[in-house]
């Protein structure tokens, strides 16, 4: 097996959402592989302190503040990303929130939030980046993150399910129109991994009960066993696919009803 397939060098990508969690991880993994990184959120500060630790391993990082919910926001930082190191070929489309709340008692705020941040950042960004792509004549890998609640669905999570579906669709239609400009669009749909955000309560008994009954493997994802479909769909040997889904989730979606 040729393993220069899964190099990123020469590669300048861009991941939103990078100040913690899968994000964090995502812009580690890319600079790992030889890619340019810029890195982007809103809070400046945790963004710098990953720059540092990925210049620290000899990678070379940008980090730039961005709002997903504000188009001006977007195209800023892409313009700096552009600047510094040319037009972003890798787009890792990880920014979201999710937060819980019941059907009946759920506020439009709640819903048009969620559908802001979850679904359509997803389409703002990709959208940006695939013009400047077309424009450069320049194939691109874009990589969304949706998740295993975009194929199934969860209490108190009708909204974050629903975003998450259309990020699921929104993928396969863009994979459909942006074939012939030789930009791949695919998406990973992550179960449940370990992270600062939930770590309190899969250390209950309530959320390692949860983990027993409904995951398969009988554990949580190692966030490190993203870093493989990552890599996957962001370099070349990845290079015919798009449209596609890949469910990391230990058998999750599998398990019976």
């Amino acid at each position: 097996m040729n393993h220069e397939r899964f190099s990123l060098q020469g590669k300048n990508a861009l991941v939103t959402g990078a100040s913690s969690g899968l994000g964090w991880h995502f812009a580690k993994v890319l600079a790992e592989a030889g890619a340019t990184v810029t890195v982007s959120a809103r809070r400046k500060d945790r963004l710098d302190t990953l720059v540092s630790e990925i210049e620290a391993s000899g990678g070379k990082a940008l980090a730039v503040v961005m709002d997903v919910s504000d188009s001006a926001s977007i195209i800023e930082a892409f313009d700096q990303a552009e600047a510094s190191f040319g037009v972003i070929d890798v787009l890792v489309n990880n920014a979201g929130i999710g937060d819980p709340d019941a059907f009946l008692t759920m506020s439009e705020a709640s819903w048009d939030n969620m559908m802001d941040i979850n679904l359509k950042s997803v389409w703002r960004i990709a959208q940006e980046a695939s013009r400047r792509l077309v424009e450069a004549r320049k194939p691109g890998s874009i990589v969304n993150i949706a998740s295993i609640l975009g194929l199934r669905v969860g209490s108190q999570l009708s909204h974050y399910a629903t975003a998450k579906a259309g990020v699921v669709q929104l993928t396969k239609a863009m994979g459909l129109e942006l074939a012939r400009h030789n930009i791949r669009v695919n998406a990973i749909a992550p179960g449940y991994f370990l992270t600062e955000m939930n770590r309190e309560f899969f250390a209950t008994d309530k959320g390692k009960s949860y983990i027993d009954q409904k995951v398969p493997m009988c554990r949580l994802g190692d966030i490190e066993e993203l870093s493989g479909p990552l890599l996957l769909l962001a370099s070349n040997a990845g290079a015919f696919m798009t449209g596609t889904i890949l469910n990391v989730d230990g058998g999750h979606l599998n398990n019976a009803l």
